[in-house]
This record gives C-alpha cells, structure tokens and sequence, in this order.
C-alpha cells in the first residue's frame, strides 16, 4: 500500500511513507511520478493528483488527511462481497448493494490544514435504499447508507480497523461490517458517535467467528450466514 501525507500548508514539502510493500517496483515507480507531479499541494489538492495519475482498477482514498492508493483486490476478497450481496438481494428486496461506491466524509483534525478537504472513501461495500444515489456525484452523501463494510487486505488492514472505523463512525453510518481474514473474525459495529459525538469511533462492537451467524439490526434486521466465507 502507497501512502502520502500532507505535513504542512500550501507551499511547504509533501512527503510520502509507506510500509515495507512501497519495496515492490510498482509502489516505488508510482510514488516517484507522483513526487514530480505533486511537490507542494493541500492535500485536497493532492487527491485529484493521486486520483488522476494511479493505476487503472486501483482505489484512491483520503481518510483523515492522508492519501491512500490500494491495488486490486484477490478472490477471496470478491467471494466474500458477493456472498453478503447475495444474502442481502434474497433478504431485503428494497435494498441494493453498491461496491466501490465513492462516499464523502467528514474530514476531522488534520494537522497543519485549517480547513482540511473532506474525506473521500470507496468502501468494498454499501447497502442502501433503491435509487438512494441516483444522481452523477462521484462522491456521495452518506447519510442514506445503511451499512457499509469492508474485507481486510495485508494492504489495508490498519485502515480498515482504525481509520475507516473511526472516519465512518464520524459519518453517522449506523453500521460497520469489518471482515477481518488475519483474525478470521467479523466485527459488527454499531452506535456510531456521529460528528459531534467527541470518541469518533463506534460505541458497540461485537465479534463473530468465520462461520458463525451475524443478527444485522434493523433496518437490514436479518441474521447474515458467514458459513461460506473463505
């Protein structure tokens, strides 16, 4: 995973770490286009770079203020999205499932930036409401979201456990669905604190097994069957 961070305003250095997968000759290629083309950005600004310039099928994310490029994603990952689509298509007819749905969020404190840009996810899934984003945002609101969930990857893990948990939290979705491959367990994650809510994080969490079943609070309000994740 390449990482890049805005540590100072307009007109001072932008800097870029990572960790030990920035070894790979792609990370370090893609990193060094985007030191030539992003010297000294905000990092709103910086995103519409990174955004532009980043491999075909890649995701782009800015979550508190630190840019995030994530490659595509292993087919483990792609069983495990369909089988919680499946589920919800056969339980909730009224509902959809959105994968890489672009969501803005509040961008909470970043050092160094005033005013700092909102945040912008993709998360691995959305459920909504039919034709809850029928419009042609790139980003959208996320107050129609009823659940969104992410598959941990080696590349995103961190993200997926502390950042986004706290970053959606901040949003107001009423529930995180973290499926998380190392632990081989699912956190369901309810209560958010919402923007004012001071802890930025879920205020309930409750953990599942690989294989257990999941009960999804309403509005989804059915029992999620985790037999058939690999």
């Amino acid at each position: 995973m390449a990482e890049a961070h805005a540590v100072g305003t307009a007109g001072e250095p932008y800097a870029w770490d990572g960790d030990e997968s920035d070894e790979d000759e792609d990370y370090r290629a893609l990193l060094d286009r985007l030191r030539e083309r992003v010297p000294c950005l905000l990092t709103g600004e910086a995103f519409e770079v990174f955004t532009a310039v980043a491999p075909e099928g890649w995701r782009v994310e800015l979550l508190e203020g630190v840019i995030h490029l994530w490659p595509l994603m292993d087919g483990n990952h792609a069983v495990i999205l369909a089988r919680i689509a499946d589920q919800v298509a056969d339980q909730r007819r009224g509902l959809n499932c959105y994968r890489r749905l672009g969501l803005l969020l509040p961008a909470g404190p970043v050092p160094g930036e005033p005013e700092p840009a909102a945040g912008r996810a993709e998360p691995d899934i959305v459920v909504a409401h039919r034709r809850s984003f029928c419009n042609e945002d790139l980003y959208q609101d996320p107050a129609a979201v009823l659940l969104v969930g992410e598959v941990t990857s080696a590349a995103t893990a961190f993200n997926d456990r502390v950042r986004k948990s706290r970053c959606y939290a901040r949003a107001g979705i009423p529930v995180y669905l973290l499926i998380d491959r190392d632990a081989r367990h699912i956190v369901l994650c309810t209560e958010p604190s919402g923007p004012t809510g001071g802890d930025d994080d879920y205020r309930r969490k409750a953990t599942y097994k690989f294989g257990e079943t999941i009960p999804l609070p309403e509005p989804l309000g059915f029992d999620l069957d985790t037999a058939e994740f690999p």
